[in-house]
């Protein structure tokens, strides 16, 4: 099946090139479409270089900081667009390990969204402090109870769709960012039936460049979550 890995950047001048390397290496027949938020660091640059000589490269280029979940329906929308049947995510930064992306591509055959979770078999999360810890699992945990959907890790960025199941989702409607983002994907493949796999990950925090966390991420997904459980509730009160 044609499948393409979506990464978006910003400032990931350090990794970019070596994440598409350590794709390659996994998927060697997989495109690689990088959504860049106007990067000063050149990280553009780079991949336009490497888009030059490789055709499975791909750049969307957008200006300024426009948000991780913008980012990610532009690149879901180019999958759909260009034909693809499988689209993975994944951050560029090294904390989603590609090497799992060749076991996301076995689960693929028997579901429609592939989770790599962090809490499905315990926590395994690296380079955390426990204050951030605490809060990522707590933060799911909310999630569960609120929405009521069954997944451990509804706020991980390392997933795999079928284009078919991203097709049932009004992708230009979506303007959630970070945690939220992750959620509401999550949440209404969720309604639409979808069959999820949650596979244990290892997380590693990023080793070069900043992360992109902030408290702004957390506040919005923690009103996010009431959001969609009500439009549900509003939902099926019509019908």
């Amino acid at each position: 099946m044609k499948s393409i890995v979506c990464i978006p950047t910003y400032n990931e001048h350090e990794n970019i090139s070596r994440i598409m390397d350590a794709v390659f290496q996994v998927l060697p027949e997989t495109h690689i479409l990088v959504i860049d938020d106007g990067s000063p660091d050149g990280t553009a640059t780079l991949v336009r270089e490497r888009q030059a000589a490789d055709s499975r490269v791909h750049l969307i280029e957008r200006e300024g900081k426009l948000g991780l979940g913008t980012a990610y329906c532009r690149g879901f929308s180019y999958a759909i667009e260009q034909g693809f049947d499988i689209v993975y995510q994944m951050d560029a930064d090294f904390s989603h390990d590609p090497k799992d992306l060749a076991r996301f591509a076995d689960a693929l055959g028997d579901h429609d969204l592939v989770i790599g979770s962090r809490y499905v078999s315990g926590v395994n999360v690296i380079n955390w402090p426990m204050s951030r810890l605490l809060l990522s699992w707590f933060a799911n945990l909310y999630t569960r109870v609120i929405t009521g959907m069954p997944i451990a890790d509804a706020t991980g960025g390392f997933k795999a769709f079928r284009v078919e199941i991203l097709k049932g989702i009004d992708l230009g409607r979506i303007r959630s960012n970070g945690y939220a983002f992750q959620i509401e994907m999550n949440y209404r493949a969720w309604r639409l039936g979808a069959r999820i796999l949650e596979l244990p990950i290892i997380f590693t925090d990023r080793v070069q460049g900043v992360s992109k966390m902030s408290k702004n991420i957390v506040y919005e997904a923690a009103f996010l979550v009431w959001k969609l459980k009500l439009t549900t509730i509003f939902t099926l009160g019509k019908k």
